[in-house]
């Protein structure tokens, strides 16, 4: 496991359950990890950005899987470095993964394939940008093209703020991924997560969540990686599943397949829920995070069976995962500044967060001394199941009280949208 993340730790807890592990004599490694994975893996010290090392590290212990976490690395082209050396990897090549790092190249896939998602433009300069606005009603979408962590799309309410922000994003804000800009119309309706996992040819859907984004209860302040999920978002019924797989999934996979760059691993598409039915916001390469989490807690299936098939092309051979039917939350406990400069050294005790069957996933932790410190923004995603959306929400926030971290902060209002239509 490549990683270190929130993300990275729910998914080495449900690997290392994994009949791979438990019954084969398997092993489980992470680079980077943090003290949450060293709990189920072995921590070694690997550069994902040095192919050569990661390439050398899995021949030399005879990895017969590599799961590549976050986006970077994919982008990067890890995946293709490994797959060269054949090494069984989960995650797309570098070609692929364009479908995240590059906002522009996913719109015009879309266009080329007759996928729904929003009118836009893509600008190459801060005058263009500007000129463009007026193609648009506020308020405005804008997204640098670029990797930005979660952090690089701004709503504009009006011309004025969107001119700032652009000269933000092509000032530097974002670094490299704002040097270029996509402007898109708003789509109104419901956001919701629909993952898929695929071999570059079979579609296997793997459960839909819903995120907060927005720092503060009732979604408000700057948007952040996001604060907390849940699963499965029921307002993604069976019909607009089937929807989503035949008119925005199926054609992506399809499509890639056909230019020579086909798709291995996750799809992650963030959904707008419209009059016209749901239309692609994005995609993500990689499972979400905080949504890997919940999807996670819920799965019954072996993870890495189904992660092998994907790598190996043969995920028809496999039923579609079984996911239990209840509801799990996770709630992010972030450190303050978050999503600013996040204040790092803060001391964490767990106590008995774990107890009542809720568990806890490192995202920014680190170890000083014999003390668990925070080590980042989103710092612990305290995630917990219930019989529904409101049972879930009691256990996940009676885990968070349990938790003590004075310099951390967390919503309180997780799980809102779905509990109000739960009555």
């Amino acid at each position: 496991m490549l990683g270190g993340g929130g993300r990275e730790h729910a998914l080495c807890w449900k690997l290392a359950q994994s009949a791979a592990i438990t019954e084969n004599g398997g092993k489980l490694f992470a680079a980077p990890g943090n003290p949450g994975i060293a709990e189920c893996a072995e921590i070694v010290s690997l550069n994902e950005k040095d192919h050569g090392a990661v390439v050398a590290f899995c021949a030399e212990n005879a990895i017969g899987l590599v799961v590549i976490g976050p986006e970077a690395p994919l982008v990067d082209g890890l995946a293709d470095s490994l797959r060269a050396a054949n090494i069984a990897v989960f995650g797309p090549s570098k070609a692929a993964a364009q479908l995240e790092g590059s906002k522009n190249f996913t719109k015009a896939l879309c266009d080329r394939a007759g996928i729904p998602t929003a009118g836009y433009v893509h600008c190459t300069s801060l005058d263009q940008a500007k000129r463009a606005l007026s193609t648009f009603s506020p308020p405005f979408v804008l997204k640098a093209d670029g990797l930005a962590a979660g952090k690089g799309v701004v709503i504009a309410e009006s011309e004025e703020h969107a001119i700032e922000a652009l000269e933000d994003m092509f000032g530097g804000a974002f670094g490299e991924a704002g040097a270029e800009v996509v402007i898109e119309e708003f789509m109104q309706g419901e956001e919701a997560s629909f993952f898929a996992l695929t071999d570059g040819e079979t579609v296997t859907p793997f459960g839909t969540a819903q995120d907060h984004k927005r720092v503060g209860d009732g979604d408000t302040g700057p948007n952040t990686g996001g604060m907390g999920a849940y699963s499965p978002a029921r307002v993604l019924n069976d019909a607009l599943v089937a929807e989503t797989l035949e008119r925005i999934v199926f054609p992506t996979v399809r499509q890639l397949a056909k230019e020579g760059t086909p798709y291995v691993g996750v799809l992650y598409a963030g959904l707008m829920l419209t009059d016209e039915g749901p239309k692609l916001v994005e995609y993500n390469c990689r499972f979400g995070d905080p949504e890997c989490q919940v999807l996670i807690m819920r799965l019954e299936s072996d993870l890495a069976e189904y992660m092998l098939a994907c790598a190996g092309g043969t995920l028809a051979a496999l039923p579609e995962p079984k996911f239990s039917d209840d509801t799990a939350m996770t709630v992010v406990m972030a450190a303050k500044g978050y999503p600013g400069t996040p204040e790092k050294g803060g001391a964490i005790d767990l106590c008995d967060a774990e107890s009542e069957g809720a568990k806890v996933f490192h995202a920014g932790t680190k170890l000083d001394g014999d003390t668990l410190v925070a080590n980042g923004g989103r710092v612990l995603n305290v995630t917990a199941s219930g019989s529904d959306t409101r049972d879930a929400q009691a256990a996940a926030y009676a885990a968070v009280k349990k938790v003590d971290f004075p310099s951390g902060f967390y919503r309180s209002d997780i799980g809102w949208r779905e509990i109000e239509r739960e009555g």
